[in-house]
């Protein structure tokens, strides 16, 4: 079975399960605690977005929600519920939006999937863990330098490697 861009569902789910494991490692790598919400800081969305700005939507998503959740699981199981969605959600629109093509689109897509990110995590932390407006604030600039870490590290990588990958990408 073959998708409209030609990429078979088998090919998909591999790429998608290797990235997983790229986000998990990229995410336990580096870690910065956010004491006021027990969350922390971790460079998982480079991986993230480069899935995403590779292959599309699935394998961004499948990559981000799997390989965020699993990171979390080992030091921060509370988080692993919002973890799965928000990162996974960050992943697929990312990957639904871009264009191999287009600089702009790349961008846009890491814009976006950043602000899914950043505003998905600040909504379950103030109103679904119930850790409060500000609490959930704190963590924000944190957030956000993870997705500009994640945009200048993925979005030129992006790039570059399409033009080496043109055959598994078509």
């Amino acid at each position: 079975m073959t998708s409209s861009k030609g990429q078979s569902l088998t090919v998909k789910l591999s790429l998608a399960a290797v990235f997983a494991a790229l986000v998990t490692v990229s995410t336990l790598i580096l870690q910065i605690p956010v004491p006021s919400t027990g969350g922390y800081i971790n460079v998982g969305d480079a991986m993230i977005f480069t899935s995403a700005l590779l292959f599309g939507p699935i394998v961004g998503g499948l990559a981000g929600g799997i390989g965020s959740a699993a990171a979390d699981l080992i030091g921060y199981p509370v988080f692993v519920p919002y973890t799965l969605v928000i990162k996974g959600v960050e992943g697929l629109v990312a990957g639904y939006i871009k264009n191999g093509k287009s600089l702009t689109r790349d961008l846009v897509a890491w814009i976006v999937g950043s602000f899914v990110m950043v505003s998905g995590y600040f909504i379950a932390e103030a109103y679904v863990m119930g850790l409060g407006p500000v609490s959930a604030a704190v963590e924000i600039p944190g957030n956000m330098f993870q997705v500009v870490f994640g945009g200048v590290i993925s979005v030129p990588l992006s790039r570059v490697l399409r033009k080496s990958l043109p055959s598994i990408l078509a």
